[in-house]
């Protein structure tokens, strides 16, 4: 069973994001079942709170991988960027980036199969080689084409118009974090997605408050004054966190599965 919890945020002064209600939501990795009742939720508060306003929700990347059901969110964002009820824009993860190399260039890049990438092929219904099987170049490039046909074009084209970096208000929303002291529109793909060392104890890495997925500890979110993380890790703790801003407010919403949150 999905229950929710509420955690009320106190931005510093004159903190503010824009007009519009915006909800964030952290890594996915494939839970989809998480991802649903999340939604259902943000469709409920921001109907009671704002009525007849449409609501801005960005996802933070990583949707794919680790979790049973990649196919299953994929083909729900397919849907969101389809939605007239909300305003959905979705950055990349890493785990895109990763899911994308091997589909282009299979033999380079088998090793996403061990970081979570074996799960994302298996929600598509496709089987995988046995493991030494897939030391032969031709098992990686025979498999993507099963996962080619197995993939909605949809699905694709999806992995291929995600944003980078948005900016709305004080806040800066990103995959894993910025180098500090480098101008957000000169940041570098690689750091938007894979930074952790130099990122996450600096005290001050942009004039934007960084909100970011990627790293997590726990399943609590990370909320400090220049930065604030949404990944709590819900392939392994059951819980998936969104981030409701609007102007001068800020409040956490999660969706927790009972049987697996600790």
């Amino acid at each position: 069973m999905i229950g929710f919890r509420r955690e009320r945020l106190a931005p510093a002064d004159g903190v503010r994001a824009g007009v519009q209600p915006l909800y964030a939501i952290g890594d996915v990795h494939g839970r989809y079942d998480l991802l649903h009742a999340l939604l259902a939720e943000i469709n409920r508060d921001a109907a009671e709170r704002y009525p007849g306003v449409t609501p801005l929700l960005v996802l933070c990347g990583d949707y794919v991988d680790r979790g049973p059901a990649s196919a299953e969110v994929l083909a729900a964002l397919t849907w969101l960027l389809r939605s007239t009820a909300v305003e959905a824009r979705l950055l990349e993860g890493n785990h895109e980036a990763m899911l994308r190399d091997f589909l282009e260039r299979p033999t380079d890049h088998g090793r996403w199969l061990a970081v979570g990438g074996a799960a994302t092929v298996r929600s598509y219904g496709v089987d995988l080689p046995e493991p030494a099987e897939l030391e032969r170049p031709a098992a990686l490039t025979a498999l993507r084409d099963s996962l080619l046909d197995a993939m909605p074009t949809s699905h694709y084209h999806l992995l291929l118009r995600l944003e980078l970096l948005i900016e709305i208000g004080d806040y800066a929303f990103v995959h894993a974090g910025v180098v500090p002291g480098v101008a957000l529109h000169a940041q570098r793909r690689d750091d938007l997605l894979w930074i952790r060392e130099g990122f996450l104890d600096h005290p001050k890495p942009a004039a934007s408050i960084i909100v970011h997925g990627h790293t997590w500890t726990g399943d609590r979110p990370t909320v400090l004054p220049h930065r604030i993380g949404i990944d709590t890790g819900a392939y392994k703790t059951g819980v998936l966190t969104a981030l409701h801003l609007c102007e001068d407010r800020a409040e956490i919403i999660q969706a927790i599965d009972g049987s697996t949150a600790r």
